[in-house]
């Protein structure tokens, strides 16, 4: 889940991105996490706090439990320069190490390059879709 999509989840309860973030743990898919990612979660959320209507508790909180349900990886390994943002690529080294099906996203042209490895660009609404969690 790219860090789009985690922003959106938290700023609206009412769209497909809450609603991913909202059945992590209902075994449907698997949420991988990477330590980078988390703190790019947690730094843009805090940075964010205000907007969104949270305390950084209220972020720190729901980390402890993205950490707590999500499957965490290690990356030993660099795929850069596989696309057009650098900034992404800590997302597309994570989807590779974790065999991901799919990276979930609001900016579906940065993840251009993920084709390559056999990784699929959605949407928070398609992928619920495809999972069987939306009509």
């Amino acid at each position: 889940m790219d860090t789009s999509v985690w922003i959106a989840a938290l700023g609206s309860r009412l769209g497909a991105s809450f609603r991913l973030l909202e059945r992590i743990d209902r075994g449907r898919f698997t949420l991988n996490v990477s330590v980078p990612l988390i703190l790019e979660y947690e730094s843009v959320a805090k940075r964010e706090a205000k907007r969104l209507g949270l305390t950084t508790g209220d972020i720190d909180d729901l980390l402890d439990y993205i950490c707590t349900v999500a499957k965490p990886w290690a990356i030993s390994y660099l795929w850069r320069p596989s696309l057009s943002d650098p900034g992404d690529e800590m997302i597309l080294e994570l989807a590779v190490t974790a065999r991901s099906i799919a990276i979930i996203t609001f900016n579906e042209k940065d993840f251009t390059g993920a084709s390559q490895f056999g990784i699929r660009i959605l949407r928070p609404g398609p992928f619920l879709k495809e999972i069987g969690e939306l009509p």
